[in-house]
C-alpha cells in the first residue's frame, strides 16, 4: 500500500506528543469503548430469532436471514482490515459504523418484511467487519506490540461485561415494556460508545504500530518512515500457522455460530422458558463466564503461550453441543452457555494477540485480523442455516449434536500440527529495543 504523509504525520505525533496522561486516558477510554459497543453490536443478534419467531418466522428462514448476513460481513472483513491499516481515521470508522448498525436494527422494528430483515443483516454484518479490526489496530496503536495481550485482555474483558450488562437490561426491558424495547436500549448504547471512541486522543494513537510496523520510540524515526516498508497480502498465505488457525477457527464457528440462538429457539418453542428472559438468561450466562475467562486468557497466553489456550477452547465445543442436545430446558443454560463462556472467552484474547505477533513487522497485521476473521466467518455465516434447517428436518436434539461434532476438525487440526504450531503460539511478543514498560503503556 503506498505511503501517506497524513498517516506518517499522525504516527509521528502519537509518538512524540502524547503524555502519560493521555495514555491513561486512552487506555480507559478503550475500556469504556468495548464495553457499549458490545451491547450496540450483539444486544439485538440473540434476540432477533424470537423476536422474528413471535412474528411468524421458521427456523429454516430465520437461519438463511443470519447466513446471509453473515457472508455479507465475511466478504467485507479483509478490505475493512486493509483500510484500518491505512488510515490515519481509525476512531471515526467506529463512530460512522456505530451509527450504521443502529440504524440497521431500527429497520427491522420497522418492517418484519423478508427484504428489508435480510438488509438489516447484511448492513448489520458490514458494519461490524470494521468495527472489530478499528478497535484492534487503535488498541495496537495505542499500546503497542508488547502492552496489546494486557489491553486486549482488558478490553474483551469490559466488552463481556457490557454483553452481560446490555442482555440483563434487555431481558427485563423485553419482560416488561415488550421485545422492541431491546431495540431502543441499544441505540443508546451505541451512543455512549461514540463518545468513548472520540474520548481517546488522536495523538496517543501511532499509526504506523497499529499496523505492525514499530519505530523507534524516541519520536524521532517514526516522521521519516516509509510506510513502503509493510510487505505485500502475499505474506497472510506463506503464514502456515496463520493459515491453519483460520481452518481451525473456521470449524469450530461452523458448529458455534448456531449453538446460542437455535438452543433459546428450542427452549422457548417447547414453552419452558420466557422469551426475552430466556433469551436474555443465555447472554448473561455466557457473558459472565467469558469475562473471568478473559482475565485468565490474558494471563495464561503470557506465562504458557497461545496453544494451550485455543486447544482449551475448541475442546469446549463438542462438550456443549452433547449437554445442548440432551437437556433442552431452562435449566440448561447453565452448563450449555458456561461452556460458551469458555470457548469464546479465551479466543478473544488468543485470537487477536496471535495475530498480532504472527505478523509483527509486516505492516498487515490488521490484514491479516480481518483475514481470519473472513475464514471463521465462513464458519459462523454458514452455521446458521444448517443449524436451522438441521432443526426443522431432523429436530433440535440432532442439530446440538452435528454441530457440537464440527469442533472436532479444530481439535484435529490443532492437535495434528502442533510441532508447528507450538514455538508459532509459545510467547507473546517480546518488547523491541528501546520500548517502554508495560505498565507504562497500558496503565
Amino acid at each position: 500500500m503506498s505511503s501517506s504523509p497524513t498517516l506518517a504525520a499522525s504516527a509521528n505525533a502519537a509518538v512524540g506528543d502524547a503524555s502519560g496522561g493521555d495514555k491513561r486516558r486512552a487506555t480507559r477510554a478503550l475500556c469504556a469503548l468495548n464495553f457499549f459497543m458490545a451491547d450496540m453490536q450483539a444486544g439485538i443478534g440473540p434476540f432477533l430469532g424470537v423476536f422474528l419467531q413471535q412474528r411468524g418466522w421458521q427456523p429454516g428462514a430465520i437461519g438463511s436471514v443470519m447466513t446471509a448476513g453473515g457472508v455479507a460481513g465475511m466478504l467485507m472483513t479483509v478490505p475493512a482490515g486493509a483500510f484500518i491499516d491505512h488510515t490515519a481515521r481509525k476512531r471515526w470508522v467506529v463512530v460512522i459504523t456505530g451509527i450504521c448498525t443502529v440504524l440497521a436494527s431500527f429497520l427491522i422494528l420497522w418492517s418484519q418484511a423478508g427484504l428489508v430483515v435480510t438488509v438489516s443483516q447484511v448492513a448489520t454484518a458490514i458494519a461490524g467487519a470494521a468495527i472489530g479490526p478499528a478497535v484492534a489496530g487503535i488498541t495496537l496503536g495505542v499500546v503497542r506490540q508488547r502492552g496489546f495481550n494486557v489491553q486486549n485482555g482488558r478490553n474483551q474483558a469490559w466488552n463481556h461485561a457490557g454483553n452481560m450488562v446490555g442482555a440483563a437490561l434487555s431481558g427485563w426491558l423485553g419482560f416488561r415494556y415488550g421485545m422492541p424495547a431491546i431495540f431502543f436500549l441499544a441505540a443508546l448504547f451505541g451512543v455512549f460508545a461514540i463518545l468513548s471512541v472520540l474520548a481517546i486522543p488522536e495523538r496517543t494513537i501511532d499509526h504506523r504500530a497499529a499496523r505492525g510496523l514499530e519505530g523507534p520510540y524516541d519520536g524521532k524515526a517514526a516522521a521519516a518512515a516509509d510506510e513502503g516498508q509493510a510487505q505485500g497480502l502475499r505474506t497472510l498465505l506463506q503464514n502456515r500457522p496463520l493459515l491453519i488457525l483460520a481452518a481451525a477457527l473456521a470449524c469450530f464457528h461452523l458448529g458455534n455460530g448456531a449453538m446460542l440462538p437455535l438452543y433459546g429457539l428450542a427452549v422457548v418453542g417447547a414453552g419452558k422458558g420466557n422469551p426475552a428472559m430466556f433469551t436474555a438468561l443465555t447472554v448473561v450466562v455466557a457473558q459472565a463466564v467469558m469475562i473471568a475467562t478473559a482475565l485468565a486468557a490474558m494471563r495464561l497466553s503470557a506465562t504458557r503461550g497461545y496453544w494451550l489456550v485455543m486447544l482449551v477452547s475448541f475442546a469446549s465445543l463438542p462438550l456443549r453441543g452433547l449437554i445442548a442436545g440432551s437437556v433442552i430446558d431452562s435449566w440448561g443454560v447453565w452448563p450449555v452457555q458456561a461452556l460458551d463462556g469458555i470457548g469464546a472467552g479465551l479466543q478473544s484474547v488468543a485470537v487477536p494477540g496471535l495475530v498480532a505477533c504472527l505478523l509483527d513487522g509486516t505492516g498487515r497485521v490488521n490484514v491479516g485480523q480481518g483475514a481470519v476473521m473472513t475464514v471463521q466467518g465462513l464458519g459462523a455465516s454458514l452455521s446458521p442455516a444448517i443449524g436451522g434447517w438441521l432443526a426443522q428436518l431432523f429436530g433440535y436434539q440432532v442439530a446440538f449434536y452435528v454441530l457440537g461434532g464440527f469442533a472436532l476438525a479444530s481439535l484435529a487440526l490443532w492437535v495434528g500440527f502442533a510441532s508447528m504450531l507450538r514455538p508459532a503460539c509459545a510467547d507473546v511478543c517480546e518488547p523491541r529495543a528501546g520500548e517502554p514498560a508495560l505498565g507504562a503503556a497500558s496503565s
